[in-house]
């Protein structure tokens, strides 16, 4: 097939397929952005006196139809398409060939695919921070679960203040909500309207109207200037990322702690078999697979970051093609963070505390009853210390027998 910027002789095909790389796979999410997005500049062109009306009409139904039968699996982007601008642009002049000749008309391939993925980008982005918010309910049922179970507080692995159930799993949904909202913050560098810049300089001598297809598709203002728009490639990318990953730690903490929680050592979780594996070699063996690998997946989501920082950082102004190299890392992270927070909201309803295993042992009220001859007696915080330490060192040699020599 012939691609849309072919000039004659047909790309070699060791060449195409180490360029296209993996876009026209990673396309296959853009479809439904980059109809919206054609299908917005289409009418814009008629505002402007510039596409016929019969024209959009078979722009609009075609492209609409094409994605409806992707939507169903009936088509996949192949190899020698590319990508999604060459897809949709090939199957359309199948069907409409005079308007599909029409559509690309004030556009290049530079702001087409940025307007499809900014518009992916704030959807993602609100999605994500759905699945945030998900999770955070699930550990404030926890919490109403457990309102009444006590866990020791850790600092350094050690026990250290007597804390709860209820305050534990509180502590990380509130974290949870604020990496909810990062994720809608992220969206702000993808909320303005690329279309129009073309391939970063503008079309001149076409009467295009940026304002008409901001607003037809809900960006929050128009990237001026035009040669702002490639220079801010990979920003809204990686900002998205880097609060993923810091979403992705959060869930790591988590993890770890239901990690420990249910080892033999402390056993105040139970997990339900189905939630675990078994040992190809150990019969007692039950492990908490899916925990751990939530706990590792934060190094993914930080390669991906790196990679989204690293590919735009030493280019000169103007296009690129490194920049397509940012689509990889980029979905790979939303990726892993969409299938995490499914997974740990699944997961924590089957989590249960078994109270009769937790320890408060008294060492955990040491700086209570500091607080308390503070309060009691009147004595100066550092000696209230140095008596409750000293209390507890002698109960310490009682128990272990050294105070018998």
């Amino acid at each position: 097939m012939s691609r849309m910027w072919d000039k004659g002789d047909p790309l070699d095909t060791q060449v195409l397929a180490y360029t296209a790389g993996e876009d026209h796979e990673l396309d296959n999410r853009m479809v439904p952005y980059d109809v919206r997005a054609t299908i917005a500049h289409a009418r814009m062109l008629n505002a402007r006196g510039l596409l016929a009306e019969e024209h959009v009409a078979a722009i609009a139904q075609g492209l609409e139809e094409i994605a409806a039968a992707h939507a169903r699996g009936e088509w996949r982007i192949g190899l020698e398409e590319e990508d999604v601008h060459n897809a949709l642009e090939h199957r359309l002049s199948l069907q409409a060939p005079e308007a599909a000749a029409r559509m690309h008309l004030g556009r290049s391939r530079n702001d087409q695919v940025l307007a499809a993925l900014r518009l992916y980008l704030k959807d993602t982005a609100r999605a994500l921070h759905d699945g945030a918010l998900n999770v955070a309910a699930e550990l404030d049922a926890l919490a109403e679960r457990e309102a009444e179970t006590p866990l020791p507080g850790y600092t350094h692995l050690q026990p250290a203040m007597p804390s709860s159930v209820r305050l534990w799993a509180e502590g990380f949904a509130a974290e949870l909500r604020d990496d909810a909202t990062g994720l809608l913050g992220a969206a702000r560098r993808a909320d303005r309207n690329p279309l129009g810049s073309a391939a970063g300089y503008g079309a001149p001598g076409l009467p295009l109207d940026r304002e008409h297809t901001r607003e037809a598709l809900g960006f929050e203002s128009v990237h001026e200037p035009v040669t702002a728009v490639q220079l801010s490639r990979g920003k809204a990318e990686a900002q998205l990322v880097f609060e993923i990953h810091l979403l992705m730690q959060d869930l790591g903490r988590l993890a770890s702690d239901l990690i420990l929680f249910c080892s033999q050592e402390f056993s105040y979780v139970a997990l339900p078999n189905s939630m675990t594996t078994g040992s190809s070699i150990m019969p007692q063996k039950r492990n908490p697979d899916v925990f751990e690998l939530v706990r590792g997946r934060a190094a993914t989501t930080l390669g991906c970051l790196n990679e989204a920082l690293a590919v735009p950082a030493k280019l000169t102004s103007g296009y690129h093609r490194d920049l397509q190299l940012l689509k990889a890392p980029l979905f790979r992270a939303i990726d892993l963070a969409e299938a995490t927070l499914g997974i740990m909201a699944h997961a924590l309803p089957e989590v249960d505390f078994i109270e009769e295993n937790i320890r408060m042992e008294q060492q955990l009220y040491a700086t209570q009853d500091a607080y308390k001859l503070v309060t009691d007696e009147g004595l100066p915080f550092r000696e209230a210390y140095r008596r409750v330490g000293e209390t507890l060192r002698q109960l310490r040699d009682k128990a272990t027998g050294k105070d018998e020599s």
